[in-house]
């Protein structure tokens, strides 16, 4: 497979409640079947809705994380740990780590914001020399974009296929991947 190089993003609000199945962070999801809410392995509470990613054929990938709600809550980095989850829509799998109930509103990581793609030249690190620091951290995935490991590379293996990489410290909210 070809290696494509990402196209950094950010994301800017959105002018209200975004309703549409398309790429956003923050809001609530929009639901292509049945709600599938995920809840946090160690406190049964539902879990943060932090985006929807649009991918091929129409479908969506919700992403959910186990917010800190005053407290800590630790594994929301582990991919397995059950503090965090990836919902397709429709005709996605729910793995046995993870738990859903039938909820069509919850906890979100702030308001609707819109991806908006950006030169290579935008994005901190341009005027670096190192070709590391130069890499966007944020950006969606595809066919042939591979990840930019924080801390070596944990490529999952045959099968899998980036949707997005986000980067705590250019998303429009607070989110504690667990990275810094």
């Amino acid at each position: 497979m070809t290696v494509s190089e990402p196209v950094p993003l950010v994301f800017v609000p959105a002018d209200g409640a975004v309703r549409e199945a398309v790429t956003k962070v923050g809001g609530q999801p929009v639901w292509l079947e049945e709600p599938q809410w995920p809840l946090s392995r160690r406190t049964g509470r539902p879990m943060e809705f932090l985006g929807q990613f649009a991918l091929e054929g129409g479908r969506l990938a919700h992403l959910f994380m186990t917010g800190d709600e005053g407290e800590h809550v630790d594994g929301t980095w582990e991919p397995e740990g059950g503090e965090n989850a990836l919902v397709i829509q429709p005709g996605g799998h729910i793995p046995d780590f993870v738990t859903v109930e039938r909820r069509r509103e919850g906890p979100s990581a702030g308001p609707d914001h819109l991806p908006r793609h950006v030169d290579a030249g935008e994005h901190p690190g341009e005027h670096s020399t190192e070709e590391e620091d130069r890499r966007p951290w944020q950006f969606l995935g595809g066919p042939g974009v591979e990840p930019h490991w924080l801390q070596g590379d944990e490529t999952p293996g045959d099968g899998w296929q980036l949707v997005v990489q986000l980067d705590s410290g250019k998303l429009p909210f607070e989110v504690n991947f667990g990275d810094a």
